[in-house]
């Protein structure tokens, strides 16, 4: 995943509330709750009307270059992250093709990014089959610490709900610390997750 392709799926998804998204397959109108899928040719994300998204429910569909990405998350619990070294509480882990993880972290100017130890990943993926599962470029591990003890979030998500939480922060942050507008609305994104994610790790996507 490129910062160019991180950076312009930010942007789709601050326009959101502001203009009308076209599939980028057949550049039909799209609803507020559609899919998205990534090219890995031109690195990628692009919105999905629901008759296109259904031509790569299947995973050779795509024919090597789009891959639909996950409608569902998962959360997770009992799992430690502390080989990562995640120095900032608010994080998503992104796995490449090539196995390569990278950490994105959320900021008011996008996200900053550094390569996570291949050997400190593999000893927290050991711990989690759902994280060994993670599928490149489409699904990533979200890490929120919260600010109050036992509050911390852990969850396998759609790498779109990313790109989303980055559009989220961007459009609330004021001053240096973030001001109390951004750190209201982390809780509810984290809330809404919850209500379209929290089922039982084994239920189909």
């Amino acid at each position: 995943m490129t910062a160019g392709a991180l950076h312009r799926a930010i942007r789709r998804a601050r326009q959101r509330t502001t203009s009308v998204e076209r599939c980028g397959m057949c550049a039909g109108p799209v609803g507020p709750e559609h899919r998205h899928v990534w090219d890995e040719q031109d690195g990628e994300l692009m919105c999905a009307c629901t008759a296109c998204s259904l031509l790569f429910t299947r995973e050779a569909a795509g024919a090597g270059r789009y891959r639909l990405v996950p409608a569902r998350g998962r959360r997770l619990t009992g799992l430690s992250v502390d080989e990562l070294g995640v120095p900032v509480g608010l994080v998503f882990f992104v796995k490449q093709q090539d196995g390569q993880v990278l950490a994105h972290y959320p900021s008011p100017l996008g996200t900053t990014e550094s390569e996570i130890d291949a050997g400190a990943w593999r000893a927290v993926e050991a711990r989690s089959p759902e994280l060994a599962e993670l599928e490149p470029r489409v699904e990533a591990f979200l890490v929120w610490t919260g600010r109050r003890r036992g509050s911390d979030q852990l969850w396998v998500v759609p790498v779109d709900d990313c790109f989303r939480l980055v559009a989220l922060i961007r459009q609330h942050w004021t001053g240096m610390s973030g001001g109390s507008a951004v750190w209201g609305e982390l809780p509810r994104f984290f809330d809404e997750l919850g209500r379209r994610h929290d089922r039982p790790a084994g239920n189909d996507r």
